[in-house]
C-alpha cells in the first residue's frame, strides 16, 4: 500500500470522487461516439484546470500549486482508472517541466497559461514511430534549425505527437549549429502542416511537417547542453507519469476482475473460490504493488532532483509496460468469453495501455538502455 502525505491523500481522494462522478468510463465511451477532432471533453478539461490539476508542478508564483510529481502521479493513476482523456502528460507534465526548467522568463510567459488550461502544448520530438534509445543525441535528429537575421528557419518532420492535434503550441526539437535546441511554435504558423492520426484507443496524435518554417527569435526556448538537460528531465517526468497511468489501469482492471470472481458462479459456487484463480489474482495484486512502489520512487526522485531520476523513470516505465500488458490480459482471461466483449470495458483499458506502452519508449527500449548503463 502506498503511504501518502495528508495533502496528497486529500488530492487523491478528491480526484477519485470527481472522476468517478463526472468522468467515468461511460463519459469516454460517449466521447468516442462523438468522434470530435479534440478527442477530449473541453468543458471537463476546463473544470480540471480549475481544480488545479494542470499546475501541479508549477510554482505558485506562476499560477501553479508546486505539489510536485508525486502528486501528479496520483492524478495520473485516477485518469488511468477512468480512461479520462485529458492533455495531462503532454501539457501539465512535459511542457510544464520544460518551461519551469528553462527559467523565470519562460515561466512568466507560459506558466499561468499552462496552469489555467488556456494553452495546450505537446512535445514534438520523435521522428519515427519508435522512441529513440538515446533521445538526447542531436546527431540522430533530422529536423534542423538555421539562424537568420529575424529569427530561425526550421525544417523537418515529427511523428507520434500525443495531444499534438489541435494543440496551441508544439515544443519542437531540432539541431541548431550542431546542438540540440527546443522551440515553442504556434500551431497556426504558416508552413506548419499538422495531420491527425487516430490511435487504437480512439485518441488523437499528430504528425507535423515543416519546411522553411520561419520563427521569431522568441520561439527559441533553449539550446546546447542546457537543452539536453531540460529535455532529459521532461522525458523522465513523462515516463514516470505515463507509468502511473498504467498502474491506474492495472488497478482498475484488477478490481473489476476481483469483483467478477466474487460474483460469477459456476458449478454452484463462486469462481473466486477456485484456488487456481485465487493464485492468479494474488500474483496480479503483488505485481501491481511492486510496480506502484517503483513508480512512486521514480516520482519522488524527480521531486528531489536526484541524479538517478532518469534511470528510475526508465525502470518504472519498463515495469509498468509489463504490468499493464499482464493485468489487462489476465483480466480478460479470468472473465472468460465475456472478457472479449466491447460492452465490458476491459478492451478499452487494454487498448489504452497498448498506446501508453509505445509512448516515450516501450519495455524493450528502456530495458536495453538500462542494460547498457554501466551502473546497472
Amino acid at each position: 500500500m502506498e503511504v501518502l502525505s495528508q495533502d496528497n491523500q486529500m488530492l487523491h481522494d478528491s480526484a477519485r470522487r470527481y472522476l468517478a462522478d463526472h468522468q467515468p468510463v461511460a463519459a469516454f465511451r460517449k466521447l468516442q461516439a462523438e468522434t470530435t477532432d479534440l478527442a477530449y471533453d473541453l468543458s471537463a478539461f476546463e473544470q480540471m484546470s480549475e481544480l488545479g490539476w494542470m499546475g501541479l508542478i508549477l510554482p505558485e508564483k506562476y499560477g501553479g500549486s508546486a505539489f510536485g510529481y508525486r502528486a501528479a502521479g496520483l492524478i495520473a493513476q485516477q485518469l488511468g482508472r477512468n480512461l479520462t482523456a485529458l492533455p495531462f502528460t503532454s501539457t501539465a507534465i512535459m511542457a510544464a517541466t520544460i518551461m519551469a526548467a528553462a527559467g523565470d522568463a519562460m515561466l512568466a510567459q507560459w506558466g499561468e497559461q499552462i496552469a489555467t488550461g488556456k494553452c495546450v502544448m505537446a512535445l514534438a520530438h520523435d521522428e519515427t514511430t519508435k522512441h529513440q534509445l538515446n533521445p538526447l543525441d542531436a546527431s540522430v535528429l533530422a529536423a534542423t534549425a538555421i539562424a537568420t537575421e529575424q529569427g530561425y528557419r526550421l525544417s523537418g518532420k515529427k511523428q507520434f505527437i500525443i495531444d499534438g492535434y489541435k494543440a496551441d503550441r508544439l515544443i519542437i526539437t531540432a539541431t541548431l549549429d550542431g546542438e540540440l535546441a527546443l522551440f515553442c511554435v504556434a500551431t497556426a504558423t504558416d508552413n506548419l502542416q499538422i495531420d491527425k492520426q487516430i490511435l487504437m484507443d480512439n485518441r488523437n496524435c499528430a504528425t507535423a511537417k515543416f519546411n522553411n518554417l520561419i520563427l521569431p527569435k522568441t520561439d527559441l526556448i533553449v539550446q546546447g547542453e542546457m537543452a539536453q538537460n531540460i529535455l532529459s528531465k521532461a522525458l523522465s517526468a513523462g515516463r514516470a507519469i505515463v507509468a502511473a497511468e498504467q498502474v491506474g489501469i492495472a488497478k482498475e482492471v484488477a478490481a473489476r476482475t476481483l469483483d467478477y470472481l466474487n460474483t460469477r458462479k459456476q458449478f454452484g459456487v463462486v469462481i473466486g473460490s477456485f484456488q487456481a484463480l485465487q493464485h492468479r489474482a494474488a500474483d496480479l495484486y503483488c505485481q501491481i504493488e511492486l510496480t506502484a512502489s517503483l513508480v512512486a520512487t521514480a516520482l519522488n526522485a524527480l521531486d528531489n532532483e536526484a541524479d538517478e531520476a532518469e534511470k528510475l523513470s526508465r525502470a518504472a516505465k519498463a515495469k509498468a509496460d509489463r504490468l499493464g500488458k499482464y493485468a489487462t490480459e489476465e483480466s480478460v482471461q479470468m472473465h472468460g468469453g465475456i472478457g472479449m466483449t466491447n460492452e465490458l470495458d476491459l478492451g478499452l483499458f487494454m487498448k489504452r495501455n497498448r498506446v501508453l506502452s509505445e509512448f516515450l519508449g516501450d519495455y524493450a527500449c528502456h530495458a536495453n538502455w538500462l542494460l547498457a548503463d554501466r551502473n546497472i
